[in-house]
């Protein structure tokens, strides 16, 4: 009887610890989330400001795919924080120009504004539900690779046919597979013993950034502005 009370003893204090970390893993990451968007606001702020020139296409997905590998590479050493706020200041600056120029549309203010509106209720929505259910959506990992490799090729592949159906057929497409990408960080914070709170922002934050830029390309199209 001693033994099975000593057992559960050391199984109730391991539950108490996990679940220590997990809300420790969750309040960090929400904590740099929130830090990291309003410093890639400012930046953003910046190049309207100054009427930054828009980016290359070739250079914002290479700063999208390796800029989470390089922060992974060193989640654990001082220059992971650096080099989170150097490539989500990066992108945001990047924004500005995009920003610029949904802006001087007829119906810009109100594009921008459903698109931004839209990408936070989505996230607090999906976020609170995986939180609150604690549900683990781990199985939808493979699913995710494959649907955002597959977009990838897309929208590198549409950049040349410039088919407007497929654009709005690849940003719909996209917008789902990130909010199911949304579910699926969510839920490693909570079950993934792993789990590290900058690479969880980071993951989160480019779920964010480009489910913005696709819910602006699609209510650009609902406006019938061209």
């Amino acid at each position: 009887m001693s033994e099975q009370r000593l057992a559960h003893a050391r199984t109730g204090t391991t539950s108490v610890t996990e679940t220590i970390r997990t809300n420790k893993v969750i309040r960090s990451t929400y904590l740099l989330l929130s830090l990291t968007l309003a410093f890639s606001a400012v930046t953003a702020f910046v190049a309207m400001a100054i009427n930054a020139p828009p980016v290359h296409w070739i250079v914002m997905i290479a700063v999208l795919i390796g800029g989470p590998f390089a922060i992974h590479a060193v989640r654990n050493s001082a220059w992971a924080l650096l080099l989170t706020f150097a490539f989500t200041g990066l992108l945001g600056f990047f924004l500005g120009p995009i920003l610029t120029a949904y802006l001087g549309l007829p119906n810009g203010p109100q594009i921008v504004g459903n698109a931004l509106a839209t990408t936070a209720v989505a996230f607090v929505a999906l976020s609170g539900y995986a939180l609150a259910t604690r549900k683990d959506f781990s199985f939808l990992g493979g699913f995710l690779i494959v649907g955002l490799v597959l977009a990838l090729v897309a929208i590198v592949a549409n950049i040349f046919l410039a088919i407007p159906a497929l654009s709005l057929a690849i940003s719909a497409a996209v917008v789902l597979l990130l909010s199911a990408a949304i579910l699926f960080d969510t839920s490693r914070m909570i079950h993934d013993p792993d789990a590290n709170y900058i690479v969880m922002t980071v993951s989160l934050y480019a779920n964010l950034y480009v489910m913005f830029l696709h819910l602006l390309n699609l209510f650009h199209a609902f406006t019938g502005d061209s």
